[in-house]
């Protein structure tokens, strides 16, 4: 059990980062994407979240208008 909260606290501060497939189950859990976990930017990550949230058929099309919503600021 020590080595397990020794490796999250090396995560914590930085000094290593966990494998990518530990990520995805984490994120997994979390019901979040996986770039979710690596955003810095708190807007970034809303954004994230709520693209996440759009069922998949709906997804591209909610995509490309947003997109062209931004084309035109």
């Amino acid at each position: 059990e020590s080595s397990a909260r020794a490796r999250i606290s090396r995560y914590e501060l930085g000094v290593h980062e966990p494998p990518f497939a530990t990520v995805k189950l984490l994120a997994n859990v979390l019901e979040v994407p996986p770039p979710y976990m690596y955003c810095e930017e708190q807007d970034i990550a809303e954004l994230l979240l709520a693209l996440h949230k759009i069922p998949s058929k709906l997804r591209k099309q909610k995509m490309w208008a947003l997109m062209a919503l931004m084309a035109d600021a």
